[in-house]
């Protein structure tokens, strides 16, 4: 599809662009003139006028124009080249820790150079530290008549080669007679009172000197909302197409006559919670409709998410279905049958489950009974979307934690399901509350169920912060639970990206609490063993074999032990706060007061902090989630560093929430009065319109 000649021109067409530079651009995803154009800096620097010495500040960025009074070669820790500068006004030193010595003969007294850098405060007088400088009389007698662009990089690209690429592109812009086509309706674009597109790109490359500063580095300028309104715009458009295209298939219409649900309701021991019974309501309506359901259920830890998914499973083996459950790991995989189980053989369903390890006959009797729809409910790791499955007619694929599979992966399970023209309906769960921000980007092709409600009796645990230097404290405090009965969890967590590092501390911290605790039954669990090591371990604890349990962070999800009241928790500055929150909720299952103490090393560093003190003040995960996405951003909460499924260019999911709602009325509007805008639009800002319209 060529919209545009224009914006497709490879990046070759340009003056100093050959092979290394191409494949460096590559790097940074930058192919054509377009990719260039909306390659937006990071900062901006104000070069356009000269600043006198007495007037700087702390913090400032500025040009300045002085003589040198005096040169000299400081030797302390290290060896710098400190150079004492004045212009009339006031003084300053320039400090280089890395000179030769012809620039050492350069800097001569009497000479006057040009500077540009950060004003820093040194230990006599303000300093500069390593500025750009050249000699006055090198210095061309017109200033910058522009902001001065600072573009995210990578190694070999240098901030002249920017310019001077940024240079080209805007100038085949201005000079291409299509230039980047305005897709947005006129009277939408005059309705948002935002710039165009091509005015917002030009602006922002080249800002004038009177823009605000402050609000370019906010991200706030109508320019920069242009370009990031387009791409959430772009993104709501991809999100709506794929859903038009889910909502093509057909799926079974599953209407049995709910006995089955009658009868576990019968068996349970308590009442559901209303939110739990409003989602599963949710889920029936779906499902007993000829398209498949595509529902995501969001559940802080210990709502309950996992009976809704097994009220969902009842509905499917009701109406005559097979149900597949998918976890990202074997030992969440086997928690699931160990809860589900007992409840399938009372309701005479059969259950299993399939893992990696699975091997030879077991695994041949377990593929026969899929494939002859003998196991009615099937439990798994990503073993259950491998070549050699096959199920008789599977009408329900249940995917947990859905943000840690792939998009292929989660399509790979789908099409097992697929008989003909009907796909089967799908239901993804996940335990980690998404802000609303980021369900509004990312999932706005799934409907969303949240509940929001926590099983009566459940107590809130309480979080402190505690310092390294206390942990002897934290050992007593184990050694008094561990005294009244109650069970301990001792969590190990490392930077270092070695399993095998991780995992030796995990043992070190079990023999050394061993020697401290000598009354207490001290497990291990960590991602080095063997699965039915873990499961021994892990089973031990669960049946109160074991009084403190070490593990690695393994445990996050998964684990539930009521008798288990305090969580200790080492390095939690190391840890995101979704993750943190995940394991605290470990604890604070039983009907005693649960503690979650959280063992970090000093000093804290601002964001360590505020994670630490956001842990401390609520137990809500959907206020922790928008936390986790202010502190950490989306990318990183949504795991698309590996799944590739939402990489923005320009538009911040935090900065820019406001735009959203909007973003997603036009698109609805674009879709009804401007079918012909949408294909474009979705192709200039998507890099991978890949085929995720069936997941």
């Amino acid at each position: 599809m060529n919209h545009s000649a224009f914006s497709e021109q490879p990046v070759s067409v340009m003056k100093g662009v050959g092979p290394k530079t191409r494949e460096r651009l590559e790097r940074l995803g930058i192919r054509n003139v377009q990719d260039v154009l909306f390659h937006l800096p990071l900062r901006y620097q104000d070069r356009s006028r000269i600043w006198p010495v007495g007037s700087l500040r702390p913090g400032d960025q500025v040009s300045i124009e002085v003589e040198i009074e005096h040169a000299e070669v400081h030797f302390g820790r290290r060896r710098s080249l400190l150079v004492r500068v004045s212009d009339g006004s006031g003084a300053l030193i320039l400090r280089l820790f890395h000179f030769s010595a012809a620039q050492q003969a350069g800097l001569a007294k009497g000479r006057r150079i040009r500077c540009f850098g950060e004003v820093r405060r040194g230990p006599a007088s303000l300093e500069m530290i390593h500025p750009e400088y050249q000699p006055v009389e090198q210095c061309e007698d017109i200033l910058d008549a522009t902001l001065t662009p600072v573009y995210p990089t990578t190694d070999g690209l240098h901030q002249l080669t920017w310019r001077s690429l940024t240079d080209q592109a805007l100038a085949l812009l201005e000079s291409s007679a299509d230039g980047l086509r305005e897709w947005l309706p006129d009277e939408l674009l005059v309705e948002s009172g935002l710039p165009t597109l091509t005015e917002a790109v030009c602006f922002l490359h080249r800002p004038s000197v009177e823009a605000s500063l402050a609000r370019l580095e906010a991200g706030q300028h109508p320019a920069q909302r242009r370009l990031a309104f387009e791409e959430l715009l772009a993104h709501q458009l991809s999100l709506r197409k794929i859903r038009q295209l889910k909502q093509q298939h057909r799926a079974p219409r599953m209407s049995g006559d709910g006995d089955l649900m009658t009868r576990l309701i019968a068996l349970l021991p308590f009442e559901l919670t209303a939110a739990q019974q409003r989602v599963i309501a949710e889920i029936g309506k779906d499902m007993r409709r000829a398209r498949p359901m595509l529902r995501l259920v969001q559940g802080d830890v210990g709502s309950g998410k996992t009976l809704v998914a097994l009220a969902a499973g009842l509905i499917a083996i009701d109406a005559g279905y097979q149900v597949a459950m998918m976890a990202p790991t074997e030992l969440l995989a086997r928690q699931h049958l160990a809860n589900l189980e007992r409840l399938l053989r009372s309701l005479d369903i059969e259950t299993d489950w399939l893992a990696g390890r699975h091997k030879g006959k077991r695994r041949e009797r377990k593929l026969r009974a899929l494939a002859e729809g003998e196991t009615r409910f099937a439990i798994g790791t990503h073993a259950l979307f491998q070549d050699d499955v096959h199920f008789q007619r599977l009408g329900l694929v249940i995917i947990d934690e859905q943000h840690r599979f792939g998009v292929h992966q989660r399509l790979a399970l789908r099409e097992k399901g697929r008989k003909g023209a009907l796909s089967p309906h799908q239901l993804t769960m996940t335990a980690t509350p998404i802000p609303r921000t980021l369900a509004m980007a990312a999932y706005a092709d799934l409907d969303v169920s949240v509940i929001d409600e926590l099983p009566p009796g459940r107590k809130p645990v309480v979080t402190v912060a505690i310092g390294d230097d206390r942990r002897a404290e934290v050992i007593a405090r184990v050694s008094s639970a561990v005294g009244a009965g109650r069970q301990a969890y001792w969590v190990c967590t490392l930077i270092e990206e070695s399993e095998a590092l991780q995992c030796q501390a995990a043992e070190d911290t079990a023999a050394q609490l061993g020697e401290e605790l000598p009354g207490a039954r001290v497990g291990l669990v960590h991602g080095r063993m063997k699965a039915v090591d873990k499961e021994v371990v892990m089973q031990a604890f669960k049946q109160a074999e074991l009084d403190l349990l070490v593990a690695t962070t393994v445990i996050e999800v998964g684990v539930d032990v009521p008798n288990a009241s305090l969580m200790i928790i080492e390095n939690p500055e190391r840890l995101g706060l979704a993750q943190l929150h995940q394991l605290r909720g470990r604890v604070g299952r039983g009907c005693a007061d649960s503690y979650c103490v959280l063992l970090y090393q000093r000093p804290l560093g601002r964001q360590a902090r505020e994670r630490l003190s956001t842990l401390r003040e609520t137990n809500d995960g959907f206020i922790i989630a928008e936390k986790d996405l202010e502190l950490r951003g989306a990318g990183e909460l949504l795991g698309t560093r590996q799944t590739g499924e939402v990489a923005f260019r320009i538009a911040d999911l935090e900065r820019d929430q406001a735009l959203l709602p909007q973003a997603q009325a036009m698109a609805d509007r674009l879709l009804a009065d401007h079918p012909a805008s949408v294909e474009p639009l979705i192709h200039r800002w998507i890099r991978q319109v890949d085929d995720y319209s069936s997941v």
